[in-house]
């Protein structure tokens, strides 16, 4: 979703080029992702060329919160406490996004 997010429209290859930089990977394993993403609505497919051209549906922000959502309640059943107390055990979180969090609990508490 990044390298879409990035470009006004892509296609599965601009994807799979992009990808391919930085690791391997499959067209085949590219085009599925991009299909699956359709079918879930994360994206709009244009069929006006020969080439099937892929754009946002939804804006960055919009799409992360959703899909967080939804992982936050298949993988730990509605509750975000779970996913923020692995997050600081397992060192994920640098001392600056400790405090940020801080600062924005302290700024939410009626």
């Amino acid at each position: 979703m990044k390298i879409v997010w990035d470009s006004p429209e892509v296609t599965v290859r601009d994807v799979y080029e992009t990808l391919r930089q930085r690791r391997t990977i499959a067209y085949t394993t590219v085009m599925t992702l991009m299909q699956i993403l359709e079918k879930k609505g994360h994206l709009k497919k244009s069929t006006d060329t020969r080439q099937h051209v892929y754009r946002p549906v939804r804006a960055r922000r919009q799409t992360v919160s959703a899909l967080l959502g939804d992982f936050v309640d298949r993988v730990f059943n509605g509750s975000t406490k779970p996913l923020l107390v692995h997050l600081v055990e397992d060192g994920r979180l640098s001392k600056a996004d400790l405090d940020e969090l801080r600062a924005l609990v302290k700024e939410r508490k009626p």
